[in-house]
């Protein structure tokens, strides 16, 4: 049996957003601003605290829980890149030929990867092509639309969050404009204010809409995956010899690249 592959951490995602919040920090020290005039309570409040309520308003509590599971695995590595499931599906294929297709329920219990667990499982159970296909092409395009709908939460919080920026913005104007027999604290009331808008547009820009790109981009890797793994399968149950698997695989991942380019 195979061990359990464990997730890694991809250090470049990770060392990003402290990134995003030291250049934020950093250009407001140079201008000659204090850091503390940034940490605002009350224009946190408003920006995140309003924009988890607009996205509970928005979507069901398991869509917002599978949106941040899919953040926490996007600042883990990548699945396996298409020569690595090329080379698998190559040694797969050999073992096939020499003690047939049922040497592969081993490798099941102990796959990391549901979709080619399941795929290796239907696949030992010698089910039809057709109806093979058709089964792991509806689960491939179910994952994808969960992944999708992922990147939707946090494009909508990324709409949410410079609106409410603003809103935090007028309510520390009117704030101010309440105090106003105090002429000395009004430059630093209306900064303060301001914060907001600077926490809004900078959770947008900054971390919203590229984490919302990054659950994209995976979205369309794992796609592109799970579609190999579908001909791989099937290549499988027809006894193929081993080369003529590769470079099946092989071609067909050459073509999808094509077709992609193209429709760029």
């Amino acid at each position: 049996m195979k061990p359990q592959q464990k997730s890694r951490t991809d250090v470049t995602s990770v060392v990003s957003l402290p990134l995003v919040l030291a250049v934020l920090l950093a250009t407001q020290w140079l201008e000659g601003g204090r850091i503390r005039t940034l940490l605002q309570p009350a224009a946190a409040l408003i920006v995140f605290g309003g924009t988890f309520a607009a996205l509970l308003l928005s979507f069901p509590p398991a869509t917002l829980r599978r949106a941040l599971t899919a953040v926490r695995l996007a600042f883990s590595s990548a699945p396996p890149t298409a020569p690595a499931l090329i080379s698998r599906f190559g040694d797969y294929a050999a073992r096939t030929r020499r003690h047939g297709i049922l040497t592969l329920e081993s490798e099941i219990a102990g796959e990391p990867d549901p979709f080619l667990a399941r795929a290796l499982e239907l696949a030992v159970d010698g089910v039809p092509q057709k109806n093979l296909r058709h089964a792991l092409e509806i689960d491939s395009r179910s994952r994808e639309d969960a992944d999708l709908e992922s990147a939707d939460v946090l494009e909508s919080a990324a709409g949410y969050t410079p609106t409410l920026g603003i809103l935090g913005a007028v309510l520390g104007l009117i704030h101010v404009m309440e105090h106003l027999a105090a002429p000395a604290a009004i430059g630093s009331g209306i900064a303060v204010a301001f914060v907001a808008t600077v926490y809004g547009v900078g959770a947008a820009n900054l971390v919203l809409l590229p984490l919302a790109t990054r659950l994209r981009g995976r979205a369309y890797d794992a796609a592109v995956a799970r579609e190999l793994i579908i001909e791989g399968v099937l290549t499988l149950q027809k006894g193929l010899n081993p080369r003529i698997v590769v470079a099946h695989l092989d071609g067909f991942v050459r073509a999808g690249e094509q077709r992609a380019r193209r429709a760029a």
